[in-house]
């Protein structure tokens, strides 16, 4: 009968929902913790040593005569004609530099100022991993450290972090709220600075995440919070996926996003004619468009070295672990274009418009007397070789509460509607004021407000207790 056709109906529709909404709702699934050995040769049948022991960067007076000579011996191109920064360092500001490297900089005194902060060692998975750990100078009555992890990327350091920490650690005396006061912990990526290089092939971020849960866990934090940018960005992403239970926040200002689905696409070639259909604000469509020139001919243009150390990093490292001022001139070109794009435009690259040069040369000098500037660019050619969205963990969503602070000269933007589809629990994105890519070293006020706003959020609403 007619009846008996429209119930029939009725069940194959609703039937038909419900198969649509169990297949397409995805299972909250984490990221396996990467068990790996990277020590050289065969594992050893023994436990690990579990020690931690304190370290101080110290250096000798042959490293530095050898940095002297190397640096009286360089070989200087002349550039282009009011080429500025357009072809990338230009060599007559980089004599410059190298001219302030050999009379002024006091690398003696820098490492002074490294070693303000307790550092330490620790052998985690075959190599000897080292991090600060600054703990509050004070706590007020009744209240307790939180514990934050904050990740680098390249071609930063651990260094990065150190007029950030202050400001995390004790916020009352620099005019912040101390409502929340942190005891901040920031690992060396393995490959990087002071953390042992893995001897072994495949160590990516997914490695690097488990290695910086099992130091949290072994520094005694069972719940803690995480900050990154750069590859910090991706290593805190894949420990949220490994350990949501545990992380009780995740802080990025750096969101990109692999997997770009059609309403991406679609986004993309529209978005600035519909901006409210794709949950654009006025300022993702300022930042984004038009977007051949500030998306696809930007990564172009930005990407070369990228290309390079996700194939061939040994070839290409070999002349920068040889030549200190090869090496400054590879990451000094870093540090001005991702400040800000129209730096290149300068003679100088801008590049002591937001930082000095004391910072910059000690940066790079973590690099130079570590000898970790080849270990550090295969991390690109560990996390890219298997092609792009392609990783179990590029297919997962994350379910940390986060906070996204969005800096205007970023190389690429990432609008929260597109980061809303990888973090599905935003609680806080913010359309920063100013500052670029390396954001706690450029801009650390602007970022710990951030931060110190975001767990505000996390705390009051306990966010992190929700499941």
């Amino acid at each position: 009968s007619l009846a008996d056709i429209m119930l029939l109906e009725v069940f194959l529709v609703v039937g038909t929902v419900i198969i649509y909404f169990f297949l397409s709702k995805k299972k909250e699934e984490t990221l396996p913790f990467k068990e790996g050995w990277w020590g050289r040769g065969q594992k050893p049948d023994t436990e690990e040593d579990t020690t931690i022991w304190p370290f101080k960067v110290e250096t000798t007076e042959e490293e530095l005569s050898d940095l002297f000579r190397r640096l009286d011996q360089a070989r200087f191109t002349e550039p282009l004609e009011n080429s500025c920064f357009h072809y990338g360092t230009n060599s007559v500001y980089l004599r410059k530099v190298v001219s302030y490297w050999k009379n002024q900089f006091n690398w003696k005194k820098q490492v002074e100022v490294l070693n303000k902060y307790p550092q330490f060692k620790t052998k985690i998975q075959g190599i000897d991993i080292h991090f600060v750990h600054v703990k509050p100078p004070r706590l007020p009555e009744g209240q307790s450290a939180k514990p934050l992890l904050m990740v680098h990327g390249w071609p930063g350091s651990f260094y990065e972090f150190y007029k950030i920490i202050p400001l995390l650690t004790d916020p009352a005396s620099h005019g912040l709220s101390d409502e929340h006061i942190f005891e901040v912990i920031c690992p060396s990526i393995p490959g990087y600075g002071f953390s042992e290089a893995p001897h072994k092939k495949d160590f990516n971020s997914v490695s690097a995440a488990s290695i910086f849960y099992e130091l949290m866990l072994r520094l005694g934090f069972n719940e803690f919070y995480a900050q990154g940018g750069d590859w910090g960005w991706l290593i805190c992403t894949n420990l949220a996926q490994i350990a949501p239970n545990h992380m009780k926040g995740l802080h990025l200002n750096l969101a990109s996003v692999t997997n770009m689905g059609f309403i991406h696409l679609l986004s993309i070639l529209l978005g600035r004619y519909l901006p409210g259909l794709f949950g654009f604000q006025d300022e993702d469509v300022r930042r984004m468009f038009p977007f051949l020139e500030k998306g696809l001919y930007r990564i172009l243009l930005e990407s070369g070295y990228a290309h390079m150390q996700a194939t061939k990093p040994d070839t290409v490292g070999c002349g920068l672990n040889d030549s200190p001022v090869g090496l400054a001139a590879y990451i000094l070109e870093k540090f001005s274009t991702w400040t800000d794009l129209e730096f290149h435009n300068l003679e100088d690259g801008g590049l002591e418009r937001k930082f000095n040069l004391d910072d910059l040369l000690t940066n790079i000098m973590i690099y130079w007397v570590s000898g970790c500037i080849v270990s550090s660019m295969r991390f690109y050619k560990e996390n890219l070789q298997k092609g792009i969205g392609t990783q179990k963990h590029e297919k997962l969503t994350v379910q940390v509460p986060t906070g996204i602070a969005s800096f205007p000269n970023e190389v690429m933007h990432t609008p929260q509607s597109w980061a809303q589809k990888k973090y599905t629990n935003i609680v806080s994105f913010h359309f920063m004021p100013r500052g670029g890519h390396f954001a706690a070293l450029e801009e650390p006020e602007l970022l710990a407000e951030d931060i110190l706003q975001f767990v505000g959020k996390v705390e009051k609403e306990q966010l992190w207790r929700r499941k």
